[in-house]
């Protein structure tokens, strides 16, 4: 029970340290703010939107291009204008952060496990595992990440769950070898060789006493991919091999209007990219300091 409380006090302590750190500087402070908003929009913001942007029985093509703050036959202001089907801006950008949000933070999290089992493994076992898991490594990390995703979703087609398992393959090496190195440290202290002297299963050890003290790069590698895999939506989507049209993302929308953007329809594409923009700057910026914070070379700085 003590080491229980002790295991529990010290994710407190680490918790708290990682938001002080980022309290600590205004640039991080208004980041994760900005963040927090944008979370808060994607869960909640479609139930509040005036309009569904993929209904077509609410949807006006009498409406179409009409620039921001103007008033649609039926009354409705749309503040940020419509797009060349006629849908509210405001609302698409909304559901469109959504499903942006949603794919990168599932395909985060999924590569995430897979890349922390496999760096886990490699570290901890070595020899002709270590050498497999990570010429595996080396040759993902070879190729351009959009590229390989552009030939992954070729095969695959179009859908958010393809998508979701393209960013997966391209995004689990960069997991595994940062889990890899810092495991690599831990399997050499003493409380590694004490749980395999006690008799406690490889499993356990790798899992249960090895992940918690890796958890800082991990953490600060996560909030880096998420941001990534959303800017790697965003440009698959833009190049119309992401989703398809019936699954919104900030992407899609901003390719919908960048063919009028020098024609003076600026908004269909330009309020779409600086939303996009805020969400990966901000989460950039979030894990830039977390780095900072976590690790002790650069937090003495």
């Amino acid at each position: 029970m003590t080491a229980l409380t002790h295991r529990f006090q010290e994710s407190q302590s680490f918790w708290a340290r990682s938001l002080r750190g980022i309290l600590g500087s205004s640039k991080a402070t208004i980041a994760l703010a900005i963040c927090l908003i944008l979370i808060a929009t994607a869960i909640f913001g479609p139930s509040l939107v005036p309009q569904n942007p993929y209904d077509l029985a609410a949807i006006d093509f009498f409406d179409a291009r009409l620039p921001p703050m103007s008033n649609s036959m039926s009354g409705t202001t749309y503040w940020l204008g419509t797009d060349g089907q006629g849908r509210d801006m405001f609302s698409a950008m909304v559901y469109g952060l959504r499903t942006s949000m949603g794919v990168g933070l599932f395909s985060g999290v999924i590569a995430l496990a897979v890349g922390t089992a496999l760096g886990l493994t490699a570290a901890y076992y070595g020899g002709h595992i270590d050498t497999l898991i990570m010429r595996l490594v080396d040759l993902m990390l070879g190729f351009p990440t959009i590229l390989v995703a552009l030939m992954l979703l070729a095969l695959l087609g179009q859908g958010v769950w393809k998508v979701v398992l393209a960013l997966v393959i391209v995004q689990w090496a960069q997991f595994a070898r940062a889990v890899r190195a810092a495991a690599l440290i831990e399997r050499g202290k003493e409380y590694v060789e004490a749980a395999a002297s006690l008799g406690l299963s490889k499993p356990r050890i790798l899992f249960g006493h090895m992940l918690p003290n890796c958890l800082p790069p991990i953490i600060v590698i996560g909030t880096l991919q998420v941001a990534n895999a959303i800017s790697a939506e965003a440009t698959l989507s833009f190049l119309g091999i992401g989703l398809p049209i019936t699954e919104p993302s900030l992407g899609l929308l901003i390719a919908n209007g960048y063919q009028t953007l020098l024609s003076g329809q600026y908004w269909i594409s330009v309020y779409p990219g600086l939303l996009l923009l805020a969400l990966v700057f901000s989460i950039n910026i979030v894990g830039d300091r977390l780095r900072e914070v976590l690790n002790p070379r650069l937090s003495e700085r």
